[in-house]
């Protein structure tokens, strides 16, 4: 008796709840933050900042 294919829901819950958070994060300009703040750490660490 063969098996029939039953997908897993749980994968693909777990992204869809990562895009719309990546999407959230996009939108309220966290990447431009990151950046800012890494420039910053950078600049600080070489002694310029």
């Amino acid at each position: 008796m063969k098996k029939k294919f039953k997908p897993r829901k749980t994968p693909f819950v777990l992204i869809g709840i990562f895009l719309l958070l990546w999407m959230a994060g996009i939108a309220l300009g966290e990447p431009t933050r990151v950046i800012e703040q890494a420039w910053s750490v950078c600049l600080e660490c070489i002694g310029i900042g």
